[in-house]
């Protein structure tokens, strides 16, 4: 059946003004001031009067099957669940494996993707975990990319971290060598997602992978930028330098008091300081477990990444640091869209993914999520759940 929306102000993430979106099957069809439906013909009308159409969220690093592990086996994250997503106006996600790439393997990481696929949403996902050599499906990341149609990049590989195999400058550019050949050969993104931790190094080693080789700064994706005052602060000249930056929603109070960088504050202080928009983006590191470890390196806290954070942040740079709404969009829209050449994503445009997400003007909640032209929320309900939920 076609879907009409009627009335809603639409952020393509750039702002439309008042529209009607016409959704044929998986796309959508026809975006017009106005659309007059013959009363004969069959078509759901929803009333979007008095919010805004938002682009389906995409969030490019959430631990689909679970995560952690720092604290032993029984620290172990659980998988996502299909309405963590849409609840959220997620609509397409990136897996990746962390830390554990012993436990947590490629052969998962895909049936899950599928899982996902199955049950109504986009997701891809990135080849390897932390540790360098990299654990991939078949045996090179070119050929994973190139042949695995989930598979778009590489990573999230660990550097600053004590929990990371300390690559050398040389494997970590053999790293983005292949994935960035994969990419150019099968029309995907070939980028290298890299988990950034609390090293004084921060990010030099990427730094000097793109100024004694070939590889462009764009090949890699930093994430975990605002992780402390020093690394953001970095993140801010390896960005103006042409980098991206990745920010991650997910925390608690307490790193924050450590002196984490909150999404939204840092979002605009990025801005402020000249970081173009288009290389900044957020993800939660949802299902990601969010251990605290004492200066030995001794575990002693653990929270689990919740992809709830995603849009809080977006809505806290709209609502509470003046960030313009069709900007504060794009770190979830449309730039993880174009770092990762998901060409039907990112957008509200005719012939693009019907991924949309109506939200009340006034206070931003989610009310209705459409995915793949299906209405999987609608008035803040779940109409489609996962398997097991």
């Amino acid at each position: 059946m076609l879907t009409l929306i009627k009335n809603g102000e639409v952020y393509a993430p750039e702002y439309l003004g008042k529209k009607d979106i016409l959704i044929t099957d998986e796309k959508i069809g026809f975006i017009e001031d106005a659309i007059e439906w013959p009363s004969a013909l069959p078509v759901k009308i929803i009333d979007a009067d008095g919010q805004y159409i938002f682009p389906g969220f995409i969030d490019s690093h959430v631990h689909i099957i679970g995560g952690g592990g720092e604290g032993s086996y029984r620290t172990r994250t659980p998988e996502i669940q299909l309405t963590q997503a849409t609840m959220n106006g997620i609509t397409t996600l990136v897996g990746v494996i962390g830390t554990d790439g012993t436990t947590r393997t490629m052969q998962s990481l895909i049936a899950k993707a599928r899982g996902l696929e199955e049950e109504g949403i986009t997701c891809f996902v990135h080849t390897g975990s932390y540790q360098v050599p990299v654990k991939t499906l078949t045996g090179k990341i070119e050929d994973d990319i190139i042949l695995i149609d989930r598979i778009i990049g590489a990573g999230e590989i660990a550097i600053s971290d004590h929990r990371s195999s300390q690559p050398t400058l040389e494997e970590m550019a053999k790293i983005a060598s292949a994935a960035r050949i994969g990419g150019m050969l099968s029309g995907k993104a070939g980028i290298v997602n890299v988990h950034l931790g609390d090293s004084p190094s921060k990010l030099s080693l990427l730094q000097d992978v793109v100024e004694k080789t070939d590889i462009p700064v764009k090949t890699f994706h930093p994430t975990h930028i605002n992780r402390n005052r020093n690394l953001f602060e970095a993140g801010i000249e390896y960005a103006k330098n042409g980098g991206y930056v990745d920010f991650t929603t997910s925390t608690v109070r307490r790193f924050l008091e450590m002196g984490e960088v909150k999404c939204s504050s840092g979002l605009k202080e990025m801005l402020d300081a000249g970081v173009p928009i288009e290389n900044i983006t957020f993800t939660s590191d949802g299902q990601a477990s969010l251990p605290e470890f004492d200066e030995q390196g001794v575990l002693i806290g653990l929270q689990i990444g919740q992809v709830t954070s995603l849009y809080k942040e977006v809505k806290d740079a709209i609502l509470l640091e003046n960030v313009p709404i069709e900007k504060a969009l794009r770190v979830i829209t449309l730039n993880p869209a174009a770092v990762l050449k998901l060409k039907d994503k990112g957008e509200v445009k005719q012939g693009k993914a019907a991924d949309l997400v109506l939200v009340d003007k006034k206070s931003l909640e989610i009310s209705s999520v459409f995915a793949k032209g299906t209405l999987m929320v609608h008035e803040k309900e779940a109409l489609v759940k996962g398997t097991f939920e």
